[in-house]
């Protein structure tokens, strides 16, 4: 398989983090798949967001668990942007994604979509929590799957293949050659994040990663071409 670059929550480092504007652009920046997170809102909608609460990202304050979807509609999620659901998304751009999933919760409700929308070749389903991936591997057949980590060590191998995930999302900065090889024999696909420098990019490709997730679009571009601009 090429090696892959990911928008990291469509291009955050440009464009409001998780918002439609944010996806479209990195869909006409080129980028090969696009990862966004998703949580449910009070009444059951797949929304569009990393945190549990919509401090960070929005004008407003509180869980999004105890907002409704119209509520979470009249927020400003940047720029003038507003909080979209998942299928918003799937309409907007025609990018493969990679949906990050908080709990067993919006596993469930996110299989649901993908049976109902014939999905598993353009979604590929991410957690940090083996029991959420399991849970999708379980009720969606041939879905790809990948656990993700920030602290880890090789221990993540074997819990990616318990769960049943194809691929290990890991954080660049903790990555060693020790982990990429373990995951190599267990036939894993790895991939690096968040990878916004030069120095990690050299590193994901020393590593012979299969992609990288970034901030910034500009990683995709080759070096001779940066350096024209």
């Amino acid at each position: 398989m090429n090696f892959l670059t990911i928008g990291h929550r469509g291009v955050m480092g440009v464009e409001p983090e998780n918002t439609l504007r944010s996806f479209v652009a990195a869909q006409e920046a080129g980028l090969d798949a696009i990862e966004l997170d998703l949580h449910l809102s009070k009444d059951g909608a797949l929304v569009v967001m990393h945190d549990t609460e919509v401090d960070r990202t929005t004008d407003g304050t509180g869980p999004i668990a105890e907002k409704t979807l119209a509520e979470l509609r009249a927020l400003d999620a940047g720029g003038g942007e507003r909080v979209p659901v998942f299928e918003e998304v799937l309409a907007a751009v025609r990018t493969p994604l990679q949906a990050e999933i908080k709990d067993v919760a919006a596993a469930r409700a996110l299989a649901e979509v993908m049976r109902e929308r014939d999905l598993v070749d353009r979604v590929e389903v991410s957690s940090f929590h083996d029991e959420a991936v399991a849970e999708m591997a379980r009720l969606v057949p041939g879905v790809r799957t990948a656990l993700i980590a920030s602290r880890y060590g090789a221990d993540i191998v074997d819990r990616a293949v318990d769960a049943g995930a194809r691929t290990v999302c890991l954080n660049i900065r903790r990555l060693t050659l020790e982990v990429v090889e373990y995951a190599r024999k267990a036939d894993l696909r790895i991939i690096g994040w968040v990878v916004n420098t030069q120095e990690h990019l050299r590193l994901v490709h020393a590593l012979r990663l299969d992609g990288a997730t970034t901030d910034y679009p500009e990683i995709k571009r080759p070096a001779a071409a940066r350096r024209e601009s």
